[in-house]
């Protein structure tokens, strides 16, 4: 007897999938530009970005929600074996998110608390409908849907619903929230920041660093690490940190790093056991370079980050060590200590990388033309690579002590590699169009 999902998991796909494949490719081509602008507004003045705040929410509720939003539906129907939600739903979602968090933006700086509060309420509908996006067309699937992947989705997807809602509570000057925004503030920032953006990527990768790197994708007991460290550890730390309670606090920052050394090991394995590539190797060299400094960036920060909590929460060494002090938690979170290696290195190269892999991956077009478009993607690899790698370390540095010179010469580094890459971004997305509307012409376009 068939069993209960059997109609969905072997529904066959639509004959002509490139609308879904759109969906992804527009939804990274905001992302990139969603990253430059926060790395343009960086050199905004002080009072105009509001200290850090607009470059961070740019490159976070902009950019990084919005290449979410776009491409793990795909991901997750891809896991499962069955067609993605439909495109609608999908294209409302990434249009939600992106226009919500811009909402958000054009609100705070232009104090605006309305249109603010209107963005956030837009935002969190969209995260409501990715959910929905994410777990429609696998509800009755047989395949690996209901598996680890798609629970730290929807576990993410939840974190920073209610993570963006306490902000909306803020901006729509509800008193409980607003009186109390010193300790929310951190909170807000470890479900967002460790429990969507980090967690999503982190999970992503046990799938795509082994199909980037060549390596067989195979279970392993560091894959359950990765997510129930980071998955666990973000909300813990978060309630910790709104709670005051500094001991809770710590243990969910320890618990994020002990996922980010599982992601790590979990990458180490899979880097031993790799294939050799003969083509377009500026091409994998990127994709690949970019994704072992995105993880090795996330181990620096998520470390700091642990480092800075059990600090706040503990008071001394030896015995008194085990004793609870009075300092808030909420302290430990600095964001001129993190933002480099979370934000620019962990989010930033990490999703350069993986745009450079996906875009040639999924885009629509002839193998033809998705030859040209790993071509154009490979110019200046290396270049850009260690432009973007330097440019964090000294952002990295000369924020947290204070240094102008090495935080501006990091910021331009980083803009430039993080320029030139969205640049050819666009080359690659042009190309392939190019492509696919030769093919249309003469030849069947491929599916």
């Amino acid at each position: 007897m068939p069993g209960r999902g059997a109609n969905l998991a072997f529904r066959p796909p639509p004959a002509d999938r490139s609308f879904e494949r759109r969906i992804v490719v527009v939804g990274i081509l905001v992302a990139a530009l969603y990253l430059i602008a926060a790395l343009a507004s960086a050199a905004l003045p002080p009072a105009d970005r509001r200290g850090i705040w607009l470059p961070l929410h740019l490159a976070l509720a902009g950019g990084a929600s919005t290449a979410i939003a776009a491409v793990m539906p795909f991901f997750v129907a891809a896991f499962a074996a069955v067609p993605p939600a439909d495109g609608r739903l999908r294209s409302a979602a990434v249009a939600l998110v992106s226009g919500g968090a811009l909402m958000v933006v054009a609100g705070i700086t232009g104090d605006l608390s309305i249109l603010a509060a209107a963005g956030g309420v837009a935002y969190v509908t969209g995260i409501a409908l990715t959910g929905l996006a994410v777990l429609r067309p696998v509800g009755g699937s047989l395949g690996p849907s209901r598996g680890l992947v798609t629970r730290a989705y929807v576990l993410a997807l939840v974190n920073v619903g209610i993570g963006v809602s306490l902000a909306t509570l803020l901006l729509a000057g509800w008193a409980p929230v607003a009186g109390a925004w010193l300790t929310t503030k951190p909170a807000h920032a470890w479900l967002n920041l460790g429990g969507f953006v980090s967690l999503v990527l982190a999970t992503t990768l046990l799938h795509f660093f082994p199909t980037v790197v060549g390596a067989r994708i195979s279970a392993k007991r560091s894959a359950r690490g990765v997510v129930m460290g980071i998955g666990a550890g973000a909300p813990l730390a978060a309630l910790g940190t709104l709670l005051g309670v500094g001991w809770l606090a710590a243990i969910g920052a320890l618990s994020v790093l002990a996922g980010a050394i599982s992601l790590a090991a979990m990458a180490r394995h899979t880097w031993q056991t790799r294939g050799g590539w003969t083509t377009d190797l500026a091409w994998h060299r990127f994709a690949q370079g970019g994704l072992v400094s995105g993880i090795a960036w996330f181990i620096v920060g998520t470390a700091i980050a642990a480092w800075r909590m059990v600090d706040a929460a503990f008071s001394a060494l030896g015995p008194a060590a085990l004793q609870p002090v009075s300092a808030q938690p909420a302290a430990a979170w600095s964001t001129p200590w993190l933002v480099a290696p979370l934000v620019a290195g962990w989010l930033g190269i990490t999703f350069l990388a993986s745009a450079t892999h996906l875009l040639p991956a999924v885009g629509p077009g002839s193998p033809i033309a998705h030859a040209r478009q790993r071509r154009i993607l490979g110019r200046a690899a290396a270049a850009r690579l260690l432009a973007l790698d330097a440019g964090c370390l000294l952002l990295a540095v000369g924020l947290p002590l204070g240094l102008d010179e090495p935080a501006r010469l990091g910021a331009t580094l980083l803009a430039m590699g993080a320029l030139g890459t969205t640049v050819l971004l666009v080359a690659a997305v042009a190309a392939g169009a190019r492509g696919a509307a030769t093919v249309a012409g003469g030849q069947p376009a491929r599916r």
